[in-house]
């Protein structure tokens, strides 16, 4: 009963908002247009669709806010009007109980608040879609934060994903703009990414190798996890200060370098993604905050790091060498590269791809490089990859994201911020040392255990291998054999069924007395009967049997 009074109210809002207006009505059967008649009787929208959907979003709550915020993150699929309006879902959410927070961190850490910590806010410090937080005070006087996961949102998450995982089946089954935007990927990428959320084990997992990361670096700084504290539902965090990273005002009274701050952001997602292969991928503003020490060298602080991404290393490889390629127009090896990769099938047309790439790309680059958005050059290159078959990364869209995010964010801070003049350099320094003699020892010295444990079985695998090419060139002689008595059998096969063929088209026939009778007048013109034809064909299928 409740999902159905779920489903109602998702429906009164889908027609309020006309989302109907989304579907591409001229692909649809003629059952679904006529079940979306109903719709018409409500007035025509006023707003764009892309302000719908996100409304719609805001109305039906937290999960569905989520995921709209899943949706900005796939540019790849979604349309560019409706990731803009998108990305401007907050995670305002009404606080859920104070006693129930308080009973959930103590039945979790197993005794009452007074005795854990020695200052605890009633007050919520900030409430999102899936968490709540409060301040308090350790007893030995740190400063903490506690996330709790809200109660109960897992049996919620549970009915709306069902929910939306049904809507993505009937739009990808009866739209054909559906089955290219692929909605039950994406619902189903929404329902690991929106479960791992809820495990704060994991999230502090992430938060505590980001920290170890940056832990030599004036960069970034994470906040302590105190491990003591924390479960899968409740995590202790350091409490941090910082000034947010959107409060341009607050960081100019601090006299902040804000073309230092721009560039050490992009500073901060080159080195992630190359240098760590371990991205906060979730670095939208409410995240960022900015330290209040030291402005003429600023660092960034980063919150919240549920959602993380990582690269394979050929991955790692291939992206650098496809953004150094890009940038210089290369787009000949742009085009290889997609295709050594295995991003791009073998059998595309290199020059195909490479004519494809340059009309994409040449118009962006005529333009200043301090007015070129690195992001959207890399989304540009994948959506034209895409229509030569390249299968949706899921690490490069979230890096792809992430990447945007950055150059948004920086730009926003420092309108000047030439972006491929801090990356380029960065690009050029880590291919160099990919290769250089002391990364190659610290390889050889990390595999060196794996690779002699091994060792001492590769002669006789050597051996084993040679026996066995041995034993496959004493079978040849037979298995030729073989295959010439198994094609002698299926042609002895074929012959088979075509006598039965014969055999049972003369039974039908002779079966049939109208069949009799024409073919009958007709033999007897030639002196010829049925029994004579059927023997005729009796005779023509032994013949062809015994060749």
């Amino acid at each position: 009963m409740i999902i159905i009074f779920r489903l109602v109210k998702i429906l009164r809002v889908f027609l309020r908002y006309r989302l109907d207006k989304l579907l591409p009505k001229q692909h649809l059967p003629l059952q679904v247009r006529i079940l979306l008649l109903p719709c018409m009787l409500f007035p025509s929208p006023t707003l764009n669709r892309g302000e719908r959907l996100r409304r719609t979003c805001e109305e039906l709550g937290p999960i569905f806010v989520k995921f709209g915020q899943l949706l900005s993150t796939r540019p790849d699929l979604v349309p560019a009007d409706i990731v803009t309006e998108l990305n401007y879902l907050q995670d305002q959410v009404p606080p859920f109980a104070k006693e129930e927070f308080r009973s959930m961190v103590e039945l979790a850490l197993g005794d009452s608040i007074e005795n854990i910590f020695s200052d605890y806010e009633v007050e919520p410090l900030a409430s999102a879609s899936v968490a709540q937080v409060h301040a308090a005070t350790l007893k030995n006087g740190r400063k903490v934060v506690i996330k709790a996961i809200r109660p109960g949102i897992e049996k919620v998450i549970a009915q709306d994903v069902a929910l939306l995982l049904k809507i993505a089946q009937l739009l990808e089954r009866y739209s054909a703009d559906g089955k290219r935007l692929r909605p039950v990927e994406i619902v189903k990428d929404y329902r690991t990414t929106i479960f791992d959320e809820l495990d704060l084990q994991r999230e502090a997992a992430n938060a505590s190798q980001l920290r170890r990361n940056f832990s030599n670096s004036s960069l970034l700084y994470v906040p302590e996890v105190f491990w003591d504290y924390t479960r899968n539902n409740i995590m202790v965090m350091e409490r941090i200060y910082g000034i947010p990273v959107t409060d341009i005002e607050a960081l100019k009274a601090q006299n902040t370098d804000m073309k230092k701050l721009a560039e050490r952001g992009v500073e901060i997602f080159f080195t992630q993604v190359f240098e760590h292969n371990f991205f906060h991928a979730d670095m939208h503003p409410g995240n960022i905050f900015v330290s209040r020490e030291y402005p003429e060298l600023p660092q960034y602080i980063a919150v919240d790091m549920a959602i993380i991404g990582s690269l394979t290393r050929a991955d790692q490889y291939y992206l650098a060498r496809n953004l150094l390629a890009m940038f210089r127009r290369d787009y000949r090896q742009v085009a290889e590269l997609h295709i050594q990769s295995g991003w791009v099938p073998v059998h595309i047309r290199v020059e195909e791809l490479e004519a494809a790439i340059r009309t994409v790309c040449e118009p962006i680059f005529e333009k200043p490089l301090k007015e070129i958005s690195f992001g959207h050059v890399l989304l540009n290159l994948f959506r034209t990859a895409q229509r030569f078959e390249m299968e949706v990364q899921p690490q490069l869209v979230l890096l792809q994201k992430t990447l945007l995010n950055i150059e948004g964010l920086g730009r926003q801070l420092y309108p000047d911020l030439d972006l491929w003049n801090t990356a380029h350099p960065f690009l050029e320094r880590w291919l160099k040392n990919r290769f250089h003699p002391k990364s190659l020892w610290g390889e050889l010295k990390r595999y060196a255990p794996e690779w002699m444990e091994k060792f001492p079985q590769v002669p006789q695998l050597i051996f084993n291998g040679l026996q066995q090419l041995q034993n496959i060139g004493q079978l040849a002689p037979e298995l030729h054999k073989t295959a010439q008595q198994l094609q002698k059998r299926s042609k002895l096969s074929n012959r088979r069924y075509w006598l039965a063929a014969l055999i049972f088209g003369a039974a039908l026939v002779s079966a049939n007395p109208t069949a009799c009778n024409f073919i009958n007048n007709y033999w007897q013109t030639l002196n010829l009967s049925i029994p004579s034809l059927i023997l005729g064909v009796l005779g023509l299928g032994i013949l062809f049997f015994k060749k």
